[in-house]
């Protein structure tokens, strides 16, 4: 497997190819990956669960063309050592001296951009302000 491959230890994006992800729809799925040491997936298409999955937890998960892929991963076959960043703020992603389009969820990419993709988190620190909120809906009075 390429993970247990010298060449592609301490990798942080991984560069797949369509629909993955399908029949990984647990969550184990993207958080075994970000154990592993992956912040970022690129490909041509994600499983949709698995997609929503790898957001929870911050990671995000771009698609390019076909074409675009083919040309990364046989840049990174051929040169395992060439850097790969992921830029949102544009979207695109760099392989060396090379930038490629890619593609995000509007929302995705601003969530993640902007740190709110935790909603888990969001609640936790946001307490306080919630328990406020909800002490003022009328359906919530057994609250009281």
């Amino acid at each position: 497997h390429p993970f247990d491959l010298p060449q592609y230890q301490g990798a942080k994006i991984l560069v797949v190819n369509g629909n993955f992800g399908c029949g990984s729809s647990r969550e184990h799925a993207p958080q075994a990956l970000a154990k592993w040491g992956i912040e970022a997936i690129i490909g041509e298409s994600f499983a949709e669960i698995f997609l929503g999955n790898c957001l929870a937890i911050g990671i995000p998960c771009v698609t390019a063309e076909a074409a675009i892929i083919t040309q990364i991963q046989n840049r990174l076959e051929q040169e395992p050592e060439t850097p790969v960043e992921l830029d949102l703020s544009i979207p695109e992603v760099r392989c060396g001296d090379q930038s490629f389009p890619v593609t995000i969820n509007e929302g995705n990419r601003q969530m993640l951009l902007t740190g709110t993709w935790d909603t888990c988190g969001q609640l936790v620190s946001n307490r306080e302000a919630i328990e406020a909120t909800a002490a003022k809906l009328p359906y919530l009075a057994w609250n009281k």
